[in-house]
This record gives C-alpha cells, sequence and structure tokens, in this order.
C-alpha cells in the first residue's frame, strides 16, 4: 500500500468535529479570486499577480499539463527555489490530482534521483540555474533523467536549454474531476535518521486543515503580507500557516530570494512584510543585523521561528531586537505543530513551545518501555491526530517501527508537558544533526563517507554551534596507509550529495568507543569531539557550508 488511510470511526470524527470539510486544496483560490479579484496574491521583484491572475494561471497551467499527459495520481518533482512559478504550478497540481513531490533547491544527484525514482515520477521541475552559485539544474536534469526511467518530461523555469519550458505548459482552462479530499495532495519530505528521506503523504482534507488552523492561530487576514525567506519547499514556510496559509486568509504572499539580513530586510520594508517564518541562527544573525541595517522594517508585526531548538536566552533576545512579536514553532512535516499564541507572556514564549495546534491532537509522553510518564517528566514523544500521517509513502517496513500498534507516529523528540499542558522541547532521540532547521541524516552521510577509498569507518555526530544550533561532525577511522585526513568535499560533491550535509569537522580516531554491546558509542564521541571543536564554532555563520576544522 502506497499510504496508509486513517481508520473510518477517525476520519468521521474529524469530520464531525470540522477539522475535515472535504475540500480539495485546489479551491485555495476561488473564492477570493471571486470575490477580489483585484487584491494582491503574489508580489515578488518587479511583478504583482492579482487573485485572479493567480486563480488562471493555476488553471492554465493544470490544463497544460493535463495536454503533457500528466494525470491524477501521477507524481510531479518540484525542485523550485522561492520565483513566481511555483505558486501556479503548485495550484495546478492540487486542481489536476496529481502530486507534488516537494524537494528543496539544495538537493543534488543523489536526493533528485531518490526522490524521482521512489515515486515513479513523470515529471521532474527545476530553474534553469542558481543565481548566486551558477549551479546549473538542467545538468543536473540529464543525469536525474538518466537514473530515473519513470520521467518523461522535464520542466525548466527560464531558460529551458534541451528541456521543455515551463511557461509554454499553457493551455485553455477547461473542467477538471476535483480530486477526492481523503486522496494524498502533496508529499512532502522528511528530515530522515535512516538514510535519505522518507516520503510524507498530506491529503487534501489534513492539509487543508493544517494550513487553516495555522492561519487562525497566527491571526492572519486580508492585510497579513507573508514574506517568504525560507525555500517553499518546507512544510514551514508552506503550511504552517506559509504561503499556503496566508493566501487562504485574503493575505498577500511577498517572495525573497534569500534570507540574509541585507536581502530580507530590504524585502520587509519594500512589501511591507508583517509576518515571516526563519529558522534559529537565522533569526539570531537578523537580532544582530538590525542594529546597522538602515532598512525600515517597521512593519514587521510577527515572526514565526521554528525548524530547531531555540534557547530561552536567544527568544528573549529576538522579538526586541527586530521590535515585533516573536512566536515559537515546534512541528515537522509528519504533521504535529505546536505554537505559542499571539499574545502570550514573554517568558511563556521564551520558554516553551506552546500548545499544540488543534484540540484533537493527541499527545503521549512515554519512557523506553511506552509507559507514560508522570506529569511533568521528561519522555519520547508520541502523537496522532487529524493532520499527522499514518504511514510514510511506500514505508510498510519503516512504518512498523515509526508508529504504535493504535497508530501513534514515534517523532523521536524528548518533550516534557508543563502542567498548562504547553509542550517544552528538550531534545531528541532521533540520529541526525539538525543544522539550522536542515535535517541530515547521520545514517546517509555515513555511507557516503564509508565509500572514501581512505575511510575505514565513520560516524557522525552532531557539535554546537552558536549560530547554527549544530554543526556536522564527521568521526573518521582511516585505512591502513592513510594518516591524513582526506579532502572529503570534492568526494561528496562528486557523489551528488547536497552542500549543506557536507561536514563542517573532520576528526580521526584510532578507535571509536564502543556501548556495552558492541555499538558506536556516539555520545561519548560527541563529548570526545565538542571541547575540541567549540572554541571554534562561532566563527562559522549561515551560508558558509564546509565550513570549520578537518584535523585530527
Amino acid at each position: 500500500m502506497d499510504v496508509v488511510p486513517w481508520p473510518e470511526e477517525l476520519v468521521e470524527r474529524y469530520r464531525r468535529a470540522g477539522h475535515w470539510q472535504g475540500r480539495p486544496l485546489g479551491e485555495l483560490l476561488r473564492e477570493r479570486a471571486r470575490e477580489h479579484p483585484d487584491a494582491p496574491a503574489l508580489l515578488s521583484d518587479g511583478l504583482s499577480w492579482s487573485y485572479a491572475e493567480l486563480d488562471e494561471r493555476g488553471d492554465r497551467l493544470a490544463a497544460g499539463l493535463v495536454d503533457l499527459g500528466v494525470r491524477p495520481g501521477d507524481r510531479v518533482v518540484v525542485q523550485l527555489p522561492n520565483i513566481p512559478e511555483i505558486l501556479p504550478l503548485l495550484i495546478a497540481l492540487f486542481r489536476l490530482g496529481a502530486l507534488p513531490v516537494l524537494g528543496l533547491p539544495a538537493y543534488r544527484a543523489s536526493e533528485a534521483v531518490h526522490l524521482c525514482r521512489s515515486t515513479d515520477a513523470v515529471a521532474y521541475v527545476v530553474p534553469d540555474t542558481d543565481p548566486d552559485t551558477g549551479f546549473d539544474y538542467r545538468e543536473l536534469a540529464a543525469e536525474v533523467r538518466a537514473k530515473a526511467p519513470s520521467l518523461r518530461h522535464v520542466l525548466v523555469a527560464g531558460e529551458p536549454g534541451l528541456y521543455t519550458p515551463l511557461r509554454e505548459v499553457d493551455a485553455a482552462p477547461r473542467p477538471l474531476p476535483a480530486p477526492a479530499a481523503g486522496d494524498p495532495a502533496v508529499l512532502l519530505v522528511s528530515g530522515g535518521t535512516t538514510g535519505l528521506p522518507k516520503l510524507i503523504p498530506r491529503t487534501h482534507d489534513d492539509y487543508f486543515y493544517n494550513l487553516r488552523a495555522s492561519a487562525e492561530v497566527c491571526g492572519l487576514h486580508e492585510r497579513s503580507v507573508y514574506l517568504a525567506v525560507l525555500p517553499i519547499g518546507h512544510n514551514f514556510p508552506l503550511a504552517c500557516p506559509g504561503v499556503l496559509g496566508v493566501l487562504h486568509a485574503g493575505g498577500t504572499v511577498a517572495l525573497c530570494p534569500s534570507p540574509s539580513p541585507e536581502t530580507a530586510f530590504a524585502a520587509i520594508e519594500r512589501f511591507r512584510a508583517t509576518v515571516t517564518a526563519v529558522v534559529p541562527p537565522l533569526a539570531a544573525l537578523w537580532s544582530q543585523a538590525v542594529r546597522w541595517s538602515a532598512a525600515d522594517i517597521g512593519s514587521l508585526e510577527l515572526v514565526q521561528v521554528g525548524g530547531a531548538r531555540l534557547s530561552p536566552d536567544a527568544a528573549r533576545l529576538i522579538g526586541p531586537a527586530l521590535g515585533c512579536e516573536l512566536q515559537q514553532v515546534f512541528g515537522m512535516a509528519e504533521g504535529l505543530l505546536s505554537y505559542t499564541r499571539r499574545g502570550d507572556d514573554a517568558e511563556t514564549v521564551a520558554t516553551t513551545q506552546g500548545f499544540p495546534l488543534s484540540p484533537d491532537d493527541e499527545i503521549r509522553v512515554v519512557d523506553a518501555a511506552g509507559e507514560d510518564v508522570p506529569p511533568g517528566a521528561v519522555g519520547n514523544l508520541l502523537t496522532r491526530g487529524p493532520y499527522t500521517l499514518r504511514g510514510y509513502y511506500r514505508a510498510p517496513e519503516h512504518n512498523l517501527r515509526a508508529f504504535t500498534a493504535d497508530g501513534y507516529y514515534r517523532t523521536g523528540d524528548l518533550v516534557r508537558l508543563t502542567a498548562e499542558g504547553r509542550l517544552v522541547v528538550e531534545g531528541r532521540e532521533k540520529d541526525l544533526v539538525n543544522r539550522g532547521g536542515d535535517k541530515i541524516s547521520a545514517d546517509e552521510l555515513q555511507n557516503h563517507l564509508r565509500a572514501h577509498p581512505a575511510v575505514l569507518d565513520a560516524a557522525v555526530v552532531p557539535v554546537p554551534d552558536l549560530y547554527l544550533g549544530e554543526r556536522t561532525c564527521a568521526c573518521l577511522l582511516l585505512r591502513d596507509g592513510h594518516d591524513e585526513a582526506p579532502d572529503l568535499t570534492a568526494f561528496l560533491h562528486d557523489r551528488g550529495l547536497a552542500t549543506y550535509k557536507i561536514p563542517d569537522v573532520v576528526r580521526i580516531f584510532d578507535a571509536f568507543p564502543l556501548t556495552s554491546v558492541g555499538k558506536v558509542d556516539k555520545r561519548e564521541l560527541a563529548r570526545a569531539v565538542t571541547p575540541k571543536t567549540d572554541a571554534t564554532a562561532s566563527e562559522l555563520r549561515p551560508g558558509d557550508p564546509g565550513a570549520g576544522t578537518r584535523s585530527r
């Protein structure tokens, strides 16, 4: 089975509660486009689309995709940055009933091939080049197409080269059968702790509720202007409430090509943005940069911070520095979201991650044996609810480990609940590095490192970093005849690994510490490397992948 359904009794419960309204995501713009056709929907440099125009573009693109042979249920891998083309494409796929598989701009061959092959994708959508780095996605597409036989089309936003220009996928709108609200609407990528990312099926019903309830909690309305600075392929800026939530609320989406303070502050001033979402290291950087920026960011009312754990000390600084309200967001693409609420006192915002989004979010905090811990104690977070998946896409064996028999998702996060029921995130159980919100699977990276001819074995652990939260440290055992740390950057790039996954620090060991059952003791490894790396951690800034020490 590709997708694990909700039990019928929960389906009826969520419908009776009004969480699931039987509306496909393709209806997102319809009412606003009819009643306020000239209201601004999308802003970008030199571009403004009204609701009527965005609505029509979605219809025309859906018809054009049908003419290409894309059918309901087909998967389309979308790897676009924050450019205008991404929104009509998503709307078109929702209306057609085809599933966007949302990759990130930083993905390279390893990840892109995996997404296309694991979903039997029929089309792959990319930009032409990255204007900052010069990376040519058309060359990436050639590699992906050679390894993914299901692909029939490569669509390029920009200069197409050998492929089909996305702008020419266009036809007169026609009536299309609406997908069922219980059908999958989108496939998101997981943070992944066991190799390449798992795929998360979100249905029309559950994802519409996700974005609608999030927009309500955040107080979005028709005058809200949401600045998208994080890649829209992430769940956080897509639907928490993100660009889809602000469109549901009748507000305006403004696109920002870079989250750097210089670019983002100028965009806040230009578009009079009222709300945006960032990860903790970016929030910290903005809080410093605002002191020397001449941009007027006074329109900003709310900054959401999520994607990684935010320390209370950092949280206390962000709101006053940026002159707006801070909202902590804890959540996952798999579903569960927890928000501090608008108007919460400053200390509550600094020290908790707020209340779960839905009254029907079911939360358990358990010990290693699966028993509920006492109130206020730290334990493993289990959850189920009206927008939390019941199983990963095409992953039956993994689902047996990731879910309890009664359908609770094992998040891998360590949390405690306050007396009021607020969540406080204490850490995680999963084996991954959270590098400024980018989740790096230790298992995946270790497998790549072990392929290097000089490497006998590899273990990946996080090390603390002032700006990113965590950096990636590769601990290596070398083969006989190799005494120096190898240069891994070119090797891993050649294997198609995304730049943010390149280790920041490399340490060489004569032997790894082992647990009592003979496994590599990663806690001991992390303790061993942290004192030798944290002195330089503050030298690394966001946007400097691969920076750090490479020494014995």
